[in-house]
């Protein structure tokens, strides 16, 4: 199979979706692979490296999008739409809930997208998302205490405080991967952390492994905007698959919490869980509401590239491989797990939860990929 890897566009996206590691594996089982010159120079990965692990190092990102199969880190933007191909496995993260503009581009270009946050394995759990939740955890609270800095628009919180000041107020919201990330982190920096969720054995999970450190509390809109009004950072940790995430902080919370005070919205990828927030860069990263600083970026953590690329292609690489190695129909058709990461096909919407918030008609995977053959060109 021919592999295409392009050098992402999204603003300060340095990630990509394949290191020379990957590369050689694929090579190493007969495959061939694309990849756009300096896609990975920024964090080490140089052009010379891949060469050496086999790859073809192509000029133009058209030339990466002749293949079957691309892989990506970030949905694609809307410089590459007119790029992509019908009948074209695109394997990256997608979020199409939040963002029927990208939805309606791969419908009408009738590409098969393969999303890394919908895949699922044995346990329920989504293998390749797990990575980067673990990544943007911690730099939420990293990027938090960042932007508490007085010349950042905060209000001078250090988190971890000094002896004889009370360190700052973390709230999480969520007690998933992202949720614990944070509060991991934050309890390092020393910062007074209280974690909700509306699971009662997760909070009893954390609370035997994480108490006294932190408070675990049952989320209620009540008791939410309680505890946000003299919080210092929020954390917006938030997920339903697939789905768009739902409002735990209202404009009327916001207008309670401290001057100065931060929210970083880590669920901001699927539409964000604080009705203030919208979508923000990591070259214009915050905004204030409400004299509240707003973190919103939407490829967090992008911020520390290198790391998040070596953990995110761990994840990935071993369904890609499979993929290729199977063909893409047998391989999407005899996995359920993969076939929960196929949100669109051949011009219909194949997930669930996005076709429900997208109001689109659902189909089945299988029933989309009737009249598809690995055999046909439909890539030129």
């Amino acid at each position: 199979m021919n592999i295409g890897v392009p050098k992402e566009v999204k603003d300060h996206e340095y990630r990509i979706g394949m290191t020379p590691d990957a590369v050689s594996l694929f090579v190493g089982e007969g495959h061939n692979v694309f990849v756009e010159r300096d896609a990975g120079t920024k964090i080490g990965f140089t052009n010379e490296l891949y060469e050496k692990a086999g790859a073809k190092i192509v000029a133009t990102a058209q030339e990466v999008y002749k293949c079957e199969m691309v892989i990506k880190v970030k949905e694609p933007q809307k410089s590459e739409f007119d790029l992509l191909k019908k009948g074209q496995l695109l394997f990256c993260f997608l979020h199409l809930a939040p963002d029927p503009v990208q939805t309606e581009a791969l419908l009408k270009k009738g590409v098969l997208g393969l999303a890394y946050e919908t895949i699922t394995d044995d346990k329920g759990k989504l293998p390749l998302l797990i990575p980067m939740s673990e990544m943007a955890g911690r730099v939420s609270i990293q990027a938090g205490a960042n932007a508490l800095h007085m010349s950042n628009g905060g209000r001078g919180t250090l988190l971890g405080g000094i002896p004889g000041v009370a360190p700052g107020k973390v709230v999480v919201l969520g007690g998933g991967i992202v949720g614990t990330e944070a509060m991991r982190m934050a309890i390092g920096l020393g910062a007074d952390v209280t974690i909700f969720d509306h699971n009662l054995n997760r909070l009893r999970e954390l609370d035997q492994r994480f108490a006294p450190k932190i408070k675990t509390l049952y989320s209620t809109p009540t008791v939410v905007q309680k505890e946000i009004e003299d919080a210092d950072l929020v954390v917006g940790a938030v997920l339903i698959p697939g789905k768009k995430a739902p409002k735990l902080v209202t404009r009327e919370m916001l207008k309670t919490m401290q001057p100065g005070s931060v929210i970083v919205d880590v669920a901001i990828d699927q539409g964000g869980c604080i009705e203030s927030s919208r979508p923000t860069t990591h070259s214009e990263p915050t905004f204030i509401e409400e004299g509240v600083v707003h973190y919103c970026v939407t490829n967090m953590p992008a911020a520390c590239a290198r790391t998040s690329t070596l953990g995110l292609t761990n994840a990935t690489m071993p369904y890609a491989l499979h993929v290729a190695n199977v063909g893409i129909k047998q391989a999407i058709l005899n996995d359920p797990h993969l076939k929960m990461g196929l949100n669109v096909c051949l011009g219909k919407v194949t997930n669930k939860e996005v076709a429900t918030d997208l109001d689109y008609q659902y189909v089945k995977p299988e029933d989309a990929l009737a009249d598809f053959s690995d055999e046909e060109i439909y890539v030129q």
